[in-house]
């Protein structure tokens, strides 16, 4: 917390049309050291993140007039903005949402009711996303909780341990890897690892990972599951 405190003081618009979940958010992010903006609907948003530039977007679905699904579409079609990391902030129970939200281009998401803790563990997890050094271009070898991806050799080892992957494994587990602590739905895979024009079905993902988790053994639990959204690696503390 004293990192974010002392080195980044970065910029957070929060997005909703309830005033008084605006004053929390307000009260505990600069309680935290960000400096925040706020906005009570999606026209004033839009307006605040590109006169602004926010080095992230707390943004709730549920407003009025234009949409969240909307203020996200429009924020990440804008060249000025598209870059702008977006944490969905949703009250409604429908998965689907989520997961339009995550194919749009949002980081993550919480549910109201939410706390302010959690709130602020994800906003600093994304914003650590944003600010770490570039993840290694395709190609080279990736290495995370003791787990080695060698691209090239298309080798993969665990501690040491070598793992014998089928090709979509290793793309998949590559793939989630790459982007540690990031959900992604099922599509969302399928079009990182095969391409969006590819033939299949968002069911032999679930059975490719839990063909990945076996082979990781005691490591399994590192591939996590979002209930109802898709799968993600477990990021590093």
């Amino acid at each position: 917390m004293g990192y974010f405190q002392a080195m980044s003081n970065e910029k957070i618009l929060a997005v909703d049309d309830e005033q008084p979940i605006l004053e929390l958010l307000r009260y505990n992010l600069e309680k935290d050291g960000f400096r925040v903006m706020t906005a009570g609907n999606g026209e004033d948003a839009l307006r605040i993140a590109k006169a602004e530039g926010p080095d992230l977007v707390l943004l709730d679905l549920m407003l009025p007039g234009m949409g969240g699904l909307d203020v996200c579409r429009r924020l990440k079609e804008n060249p000025s903005t598209a870059d702008i990391p977006v944490i969905m902030v949703t009250a409604k129970t429908e998965d689907s949402d989520v997961v339009l939200g995550l194919e749009l281009g949002a980081e993550d998401y919480v549910t109201k009711p939410f706390s302010p803790k959690v709130v602020l563990a994800r906003v600093r997890t994304v914003l650590r996303r944003r600010n770490r050094k570039p993840v290694e271009p395709e190609g080279e070898r990736v290495t995370i909780h003791g787990i080695s991806i060698d691209p090239i050799r298309h080798e993969v080892s665990s501690d040491g341990q070598s793992l014998a992957l089928s090709v979509t494994e290793f793309q998949i587990l590559e793939h989630l890897a790459r982007n540690p602590g990031r959900v992604f739905s099922r599509s969302q895979i399928i079009s990182a690892v095969k391409g969006s024009s590819y033939p299949v079905t968002e069911r032999s993902i679930d059975v490719q990972i839990l063909s990945i988790r076996k082979k990781l053994e005691v490591k399994a639990e590192l591939v996590e599951t979002v209930r109802g959204i898709g799968y993600r690696m477990r990021d590093e503390a």
